[in-house]
């Protein structure tokens, strides 16, 4: 019997392990996000728009705190926090050994990025460990909601493009990951599928769905029918 699929986990901005371990297991982002770093979207309308409805920023409870795997300045030039989140992933990643990586939002964005840097662990030396990258590169990374980070490293680790299998997942009613957005990322994914909901912001947990995700994290290379009658972009090798 083959072993077990293990993927990383990355949650999205404002989400902590607590909240999104209620959809799967995960790590936590190290950057804490603070009332001042919410921009004054620190309501539970807003928390909930992220798919971050039970975070609390001014709340002593570890498991409501909303975190983050990097603060954007307001110009969207500088990513506060980078450096230190992917250090904490290359400590992460060199004391085990995972099959893909899986993330929504900011997580997706940082998920992406995290499976392009495994492919060329030289363009952040810092992430090397005695000259070498900490682990294998992905053989999948599944990106909800998903978009290009912001800053310099983020455009070094990416270079021109990337190779890693990679699912995008968008929902075509998103209004805090816009399409125009998202597109930043898949012009950079080199083997990528598409797949679309007529949802939001969120990770599609409907039983379709449901059955897709498994399927796919079993088989990421097979051919899985689409979760929507209606999706018929395909895996594909050439840029969108």
């Amino acid at each position: 019997m083959a072993a077990p699929t293990k993927v990383l986990m990355l949650h999205g901005q404002s989400q902590n392990a607590s909240i999104f371990s209620k959809h799967v297991i995960f790590i936590d982002g190290p950057v804490v996000l603070l009332p001042v770093d919410l921009n004054g979207a620190s309501s539970a309308a807003s928390f909930a728009a992220l798919g971050a409805s039970e975070a609390n920023a001014t709340s002593s409870d570890p498991s409501s705190t909303p975190r983050a795997w990097w603060i954007t300045n307001p110009e969207k030039t500088i990513a506060h926090g980078l450096e230190e989140s992917i250090l904490l992933l290359r400590d992460i990643l060199q004391r085990d050994r995972y099959d893909g990586v899986f993330g929504f939002s900011q997580g997706a964005a940082m998920a992406a990025l995290l499976a392009a840097l495994l492919e060329r662990p030289h363009s952040y030396p810092s992430f090397l460990v005695d000259g070498e990258a900490p682990h294998p590169p992905f053989k999948f990374c599944v990106a909800v909601s998903g978009f290009k980070g912001s800053g310099f490293l983020s455009a070094e680790i990416f270079g021109t493009s990337y190779s890693t299998p990679t699912l995008h997942v968008l929902g075509r009613n998103d209004v805090i990951v816009i399409e125009e957005r998202s597109k930043g990322l898949l012009d950079l994914s080199q083997s990528k599928r598409l797949e679309e909901h007529d949802g939001g912001h969120f990770v599609p947990l409907k039983a379709n769905w449901r059955e897709f995700l498994r399927n796919y994290l079993t088989n990421p290379l097979g051919v899985i029918p689409s979760p929507e009658p209606r999706n018929i972009i395909q895996p594909t090798s050439a840029k969108l």
